[in-house]
């Protein structure tokens, strides 16, 4: 098992990586360079300081909360835990839509009402929960409203990782260590630049990994959408996605279901 080796180790490998300082890390969060630095050496992090950190790093402010081990607020979090086999089905079809078909329905989903949240996100606890950066990186994945057979399914369609559901239960636990290979795919579905991915997680590239496909950064796009859509209306997003698959015509004039 990989001791989780602290946010700001972790912070200091990207910012080495990035070759950035603190000093321009805190201009551009508009923070102290002692508020940087006291992250860099081990303080405990505020809610506030993440989000503001996240923007300066390109980084979706979730994806900085689960690395640092900290609770994700739920404004944060997706909408639906049940939505999760809708999303996932959404995702491997779109993959076969056609460029425009692909586009059409992120504009679908982007459209959909704003429903209220009925309950709090709880995806299942990854033990354990202070593990290593495993652990951190499959939370990422849940937070995009993909459980294990999600993150299986999705990735086998969008990149050449072909693992089972209970591997990446296994990844959760630090019980099976993260590969440069899969680091490099799991950063196409979270939408993050995979040397970024690899100095987080501490994992060495050997040869500098090829740009994802235009496929697979829309699917990574629709998982990040998708995050804010009921069950229902993420059913209705798979059922349009499988309906219009392989039909350029019909994927153009993709058009909000009623509801």
């Amino acid at each position: 098992m990989t001791e989780h080796p602290g946010f700001g180790t972790m912070l200091a490998w990207l910012l080495d990586h990035r070759e950035l300082g603190a000093q321009e890390l805190a201009d551009h969060a508009e923070l102290n360079t002692d508020e940087v630095r006291a992250v860099l050496a081990g303080d405990s992090r505020g809610e506030e300081l993440l989000r503001r950190l996240a923007p300066a790093l390109g980084f979706h402010a979730v994806d900085l909360f689960i690395l640092a081990g900290l609770a994700v607020p739920d404004d944060m979090a997706p909408l639906d835990a049940a939505a999760a086999m809708w999303v996932k089905n959404a995702a491997t079809a779109a993959v076969r839509l056609p460029a425009a078909g692909r586009r059409a329905l992120l504009q679908v989903i982007r459209s959909m009402p704003q429903e209220e949240r009925r309950s709090s996100f709880d995806p299942k606890p990854i033990v354990p929960l202070a593990g290593g950066p495993g652990a951190r990186v499959i939370r990422m994945l849940q937070y995009r409203n993909l459980n294990w057979s999600g993150m299986a399914q999705t990735l086998a369609s969008v990149t050449p990782t072909y693992l089972s559901a209970a591997t990446y239960g296994v990844i959760s636990s630090d019980r099976k260590e993260l590969t440069p290979r899969l680091v490099v795919d799991i950063s196409v579905l979270l939408g993050i630049d995979a040397r970024d991915l690899a100095a987080l997680t501490g994992v060495i590239l050997r040869e500098v990994p090829p740009p994802p496909t235009p496929e697979a950064m829309d699917i990574a796009d629709l998982l990040w959408e998708a995050r804010r859509l009921s069950a229902e209306q993420a059913r209705h997003v798979s059922e349009l996605a499988r309906s219009t698959r392989g039909d350029s015509r019909d994927a153009q004039h993709m058009e909000l279901p009623g509801f």
